[in-house]
């Protein structure tokens, strides 16, 4: 029951700042269910997998519960979304079957490299020329490529990428975590189904796991998160978009901090 009750938790955390900073909820669920799958001691080698895959599918429901909220205030550009959703799914073919070749630890270093990174770029707080603007079709289609492979490698629902490259490219700050909000679902739907299928068959997965998604955390996840996630979007539309900055980035540091002490630690 302590672990219902733990996943549940979880699930109201990232749930909020899912829908606060359009980040999809797995950079925030992805150390917290390694903790907690370690301590269920599940098998050391697929610790990180069942983290990712677990994460990604929970992303499916936080997005559609958060992009609502998001398209109420009328701030999603579905222009955007629209452009970037074809590249993103093959992105995700790519990123998940790269995540099920790479051992845990690799996996688990690239991602705190990588959330470090975001953290730092995004607490710079550093502002883009006046006259940049989002590329064309074309260009979108392939940022949505990168940004879908390297979201499934990581399972994020593609907030860390996409918000500071569209804040880059002048889109408003609430704008943009509003759009990033709807870019998870198809991120998350590629992703989910890529655990599912290269998770399928392998030995040694705690029952009750369809492929790399471990089913009694991700229905406790999605029970906490999509009540959440409308109130972080709400906020997000009553707050300053300096304060939304550092919090993102406060966040993010904060949880690559973790990791990597995971790491080192013997």
């Amino acid at each position: 029951m302590l672990w219902y009750v733990l996943y549940l938790a979880l699930g109201a955390f990232a749930g909020f700042f899912a829908g606060l900073l359009g980040i999809g909820g797995g950079s925030v669920m992805v150390p917290l269910l390694v903790m907690l799958f370690s301590a269920q001691q599940f098998p050391a080698q697929e610790v990180m997998h069942l983290a990712l895959g677990t994460s990604m599918a929970a992303i499916l429901f936080t997005s559609v519960s958060s992009v609502r909220a998001h398209h109420r205030h009328g701030a999603v550009q579905w222009t955007i979304v629209a452009r970037m959703t074809p590249g993103i799914l093959l992105g995700t073919v790519l990123g998940t079957e790269l995540a099920s070749r790479v051992p845990s630890f690799g996996l688990a270093v690239l991602f705190t490299v990588f959330i470090f990174y975001v953290a730092v770029q995004m607490s710079v707080g550093f502002k883009p020329k006046p006259s940049r603007e989002m590329p064309g079709a074309l260009g979108t289609a392939a940022v949505g490529f990168g940004i879908g492979a390297f979201s499934c490698l990581v399972a994020i629902g593609g907030g860390v990428l996409s918000v500071p490259f569209m804040a880059w490219c002048n889109v408003r700050m609430q704008t943009a975590i509003a759009t990033s909000a709807a870019i998870g679902f198809p991120i998350a739907l590629g992703g989910a189904a890529g655990y599912i299928w290269n998770g399928w068959g392998v030995a040694g997965l705690p029952a009750h796991s369809l492929g790399f998604v471990y089913l009694p955390a991700l229905l406790a996840l999605v029970a906490a998160s999509v009540l959440t996630a409308p109130l972080g979007a709400r906020l997000a539309h009553r707050l300053p978009v300096r304060l939304l900055r550092r919090v993102f980035a406060g966040v993010l540091l904060l949880l690559a901090l973790k990791m990597l002490w995971g790491l080192l630690s013997p």
